[in-house]
């Protein structure tokens, strides 16, 4: 898949809890031949703990953790081993910093109803994000922006289609092995 100029995209799954980032970045990762890095992993127990109590982060609970998913992405990108990785990214500067970690960052943003979010993340029995932090994602997510590399698909869709199309999206740039500028 590619010469030795070529090295495998970075893609980051983004959206709200209950969106499918996990599951679309695994396959994904698996299609491409790229590690997948689960973006929640990497918070700090503190953080976990606050979310599983119903208490939103702040900006500083974030901070370590944001700066942890841009050093797995800076060396993701200076290894050229490619990557993809499952982490909200609901603001634009978080996505502007993961950008500057990785120049060759492509961003995959899956959109879902608030509604449909709550009832998934009720749904769920071992994750740590109860349905009730479900509204204060919204509050801060940030569509991807026309000057943002990615393209935003219908959360709703079969995990099937939304792989299909992501790939077929990252293959149209030439960058399903992710070439560096």
């Amino acid at each position: 898949m590619g010469g030795p100029s070529q090295t495998p995209a970075i893609v980051l799954v983004m959206g709200v809890s209950g969106s499918g980032k996990s599951s679309a970045g695994i396959l994904l990762a698996e299609r491409l031949g790229v590690p997948f890095l689960e973006g929640d992993d990497l918070h700090p127990a503190v953080n976990r703990a606050k979310m599983a109590a119903g208490r939103p982060l702040t900006e500083e609970d974030r901070l370590p953790w944001l700066e942890a998913v841009s050093a797995w992405i800076e060396q993701a990108w200076a290894s050229r081993s490619g990557g993809v990785v499952a982490c909200s990214a609901l603001r634009y500067r978080y996505r502007q910093m993961f950008r500057r970690a990785g120049p060759g960052v492509w961003l995959l943003h899956l959109a879902l109803d608030e509604a449909t979010a709550r009832r998934r993340v009720a749904g769920r029995t071992a994750h740590f994000m109860p349905a009730a932090l479900v509204d204060s994602q919204y509050a801060v997510l940030e569509p991807l922006r026309p000057d943002e590399p990615g393209l935003t698909l219908d959360a709703d869709a079969s995990l099937q289609t939304i792989v299909d199309r992501a790939e077929a999206a990252l293959r149209g740039l030439g960058r399903a092995t992710g070439e560096h500028p």
